[in-house]
């Protein structure tokens, strides 16, 4: 049986860690900060794995209950309390191991930091937000730990708040995410109104009541209810887990040390809108039109910024375009109601893409915080284990036979091709956009391979890239660039402009990646048959039969992680992985000017992926911009016109101009009053006589 005291002890150890090396980094110096950070992360780690095996292999029941009551006011109350499932506890396990390793990487990656406590403290209260939310079992909780970790992650992205771009970042991505969240809180408000509590399980038992009830909408249309609030809560989704158009502040969140990139952006914030979608199922499965808008949105994700990734020449904005593309994926597993699929590709793709961020910080630091694939190459000889690791995150990203992501990706394509068999022109549109994907993944995974590990050694001459580089473009460095490399301690080169000489990173960044590697190969083929196939989310995940695309899976194509392993040769989605295996292969490996003339040929449409297709533009220069010009007009013609001209400046003139007409009736003289007086008199004899008569 779990019990409360385990449970408190998995969210409260990372918070405790937290505090001290916030608070007291100074008395516990560098050491200090790491190990008891690194202890709370560890002992939540152990309890979370101790909380799994309770669930699956002990037979213990889920746990559902209150610890602590906020308010409890005219009938509506308010709970700290936790719903631990294995839907839960399988998340739990993740966001801590990842955690555990990304905290013991950060003594490698960040030892010349002066912001080391600092470093330190933030994501250890980053796990203990995560934790909250996953673990809730309410949507005030939720929230609560919604916006802690939307929070901390604007910390964590502006850590080196030196650099203008950093700073350009966390402020990008914190508005972009209030967009989303403001979504979320409607939602929120629109389960309140209708059900009448926040507690999940009075939310999930009395699901059906919204059948048939709608709300006003725009225009006189009428919505229905649970329309409304499933698409409300996946605009938050579409915020946190950067689907289209929400989608402009991950790559930009590179702006903050590798460790966080993987903590963020592999398996804790950007994954909390699919967890929380999973967790609402029973929601959106009173909503088609929900899940064909979840299902559009995941697939334009997938393909579109896949693409994006094609032309980025920095190592960690290729793996965020990645981490984008691949969100898309589950949320394409979402909108075909494949919600254990979507999970199960959360999972894996939490440690290879942990993978990949952390070997990305590794080649980093062999190459004295050098970013630039197009000043790389060669690194296989001096960097093995990054490579052999970074390898091995690659195949599990493209989907090779037998690694873990060729399980999790694979079973989402096959469920959007059963839902395009018998669906409209979205479900069409989606399989279509996550089976091109597979291409589009393959290049640009074994393109970052190749350019930063393969070829020549272009790091020689700190200009040789230039001759080198696709395209022979010119490299740019702006004056922010070169601030970073002056104020940023973490950049410590200190100016170096001679040969780079790359070297493997210290154990304690090389035992992460190893650790990492272990699961993005065995996981999948371990886990494929239970969280699919078996009852291992059996009460967690509602699905209606009519909806049950993984159940039709299971019954034609899956007979076991061996069978399927070997079905690869049957699928097109082998055979397009290895299209672009061969592909980026023959370019970067044995025709490197085909790059050049391609991307010359391919002009226009290279304009348009540097250029983003144009959405940044849209929420800078139009939303952002759009308001800052609003809101001068508004100064301008309320403040400076009506307010201080007519009100403050105005009334001063009318009083100086009464005052000033006032002023010529006091002459001083003694007759002027009397006649005024008289005059008076008289005026008020006449109203009297006017009353009487």
């Amino acid at each position: 049986m779990l019990s409360q005291n385990l449970l408190l002890t998995v969210v409260l150890a990372p918070l405790l860690g937290a505090i001290l090396a916030g608070f007291f980094g100074r008395q516990i110096g560098r050491a200090g900060a790491h190990t008891v950070t690194i202890l709370g992360v560890a002992v939540s780690c152990a309890a979370s794995v101790y909380v799994l095996y309770q669930l699956v292999a002990a037979g213990a029941e889920p746990f559902y209950g209150n610890v602590y009551t906020w308010f409890d006011i005219g009938g509506y109350s308010a709970h700290v309390g936790f719903m631990v499932d294995r839907l839960t506890a399988m998340m739990m396990v993740v966001v801590t191991f990842v955690s555990l390793l990304v905290h013991v990487y950060t003594i490698g990656y960040m030892h010349d930091d002066p912001g080391y406590q600092r470093f330190f403290s933030y994501i250890s209260l980053f796990t203990f937000s995560m934790l909250m939310l996953v673990m809730s079992n309410n949507f005030l909780q939720l929230f609560f730990g919604w916006e802690a970790v939307g929070l901390v992650s604007y910390l964590l992205i502006g850590f080196w708040f030196k650099r203008p771009s950093a700073v350009f970042a966390n402020m990008k991505a914190f508005l972009v995410n209030r967009v989303g969240d403001f979504g979320f809180l409607l939602g929120i408000a629109a389960i309140l109104y209708f059900f009448g509590s926040l507690d999940y399980r009075t939310v999930f038992a009395n699901v059906q009541s919204l059948e048939g009830q709608t709300m006003a909408g725009l225009v006189g249309y009428d919505w229905a209810a649970a329309t409304f609030i499933c698409i409300c809560l996946f605009i938050g989704a579409m915020g946190k887990s950067a689907q289209v158009p929400l989608h402009v502040w991950l790559p930009d969140s590179m702006e903050g040390p590798t460790p966080i990139s993987a903590l963020i952006h592999a398996a804790t914030m950007v994954t909390a809108g699919i967890f929380m979608v999973a967790r609402m199922s029973p929601l959106f499965e009173m909503s088609p039109t929900a899940l064909e808008l979840v299902l559009f949105i995941g697939a334009t994700t997938a393909f579109f910024t896949g693409l994006i990734g094609l032309i980025q020449y920095d190592i960690k904005r290729v793996v965020a375009y990645s981490t984008l593309s691949q969100l898309g994926y589950m949320t394409v597993a979402l909108g075909v109601s494949a919600y254990s699929a979507a999970v199960f590709h959360l999972m894996t793709h939490a440690f290879f893409k942990a993978l990949l961020f952390l070997a990305a910080g590794s080649v980093i630091i062999g190459m004295h915080h050098e970013q630039d694939m197009r000043k790389m190459g060669g690194l296989r000889r001096y960097m093995p284990i990054t490579w052999i690791t970074a390898l091995i995150g690659t195949l599990a990203l493209v989907g090779t036979p037998f690694f873990s992501g060729y399980y999790s990706k694979d079973m989402i394509i096959e469920a959007a091709g059963v839902a395009g068999e018998g669906g409209g022109w979205v479900q069409h549109y989606a399989y279509w956009c996550v089976l091109l994907g597979v291409f589009v993944t393959s290049f640009y995974s074994f393109r970052l391979l190749y350019m930063t590990f393969h070829g020549p050694e272009r790091f020689r001459d700190a200009h040789a890239h230039e001759a080198h580089a696709e395209g022979h473009g010119d490299v740019h460095h702006t004056d922010a660039e070169v601030q970073v490399k002056a104020d940023d301690p973490a950049h410590d080169d200190h100016g170096h402009h001679g040969p780079v000489e790359p070297h493997e990173s210290p154990w304690v960044v090389t035992l992460p990646l190893v650790l990492l590697a272990i699961p993005s190969i065995l996981i999948g083929f371990f886990t494929v048959t239970p969280m699919l196939f078996g009852d291992f989310f059996d009460g967690a995940i509602f699905v209606l039969p009519e909806n049950d695309t993984v159940a039709v899976l299971g019954r034609e194509l899956f007979h076991g992680a061996v069978a399927f392993g070997f079905h690869f040769y049957a699928s097109p989605v082998f055979w397009l992985a290895f299209a672009g295996f061969a592909a980026a292969t023959w370019i970067y490996l044995f025709q490197p000017s085909v790059a050049a003339r391609t991307r010359k040929a391919l002009s226009p449409l290279v304009r348009i992926l540097e250029n983003k297709y144009g959405f940044d533009d849209l929420w800078i220069k139009g939303f952002a911009g759009g308001g800052v010009k609003l809101g001068r007009a508004f100064w301008k013609a309320g403040d400076t016109a009506v307010i201080d001209g007519v009100a403050v400046n105005g009334s001063a003139f009318v009083v100086d101009r009464l005052g000033a007409v006032l002023r010529r009736l006091q002459s001083g003289y003694l007759y002027h009053y009397a006649f005024a007086m008289i005059v008076g008199v008289i005026a008020l004899l006449f109203a009297l006589m006017r009353i009487v008569g």
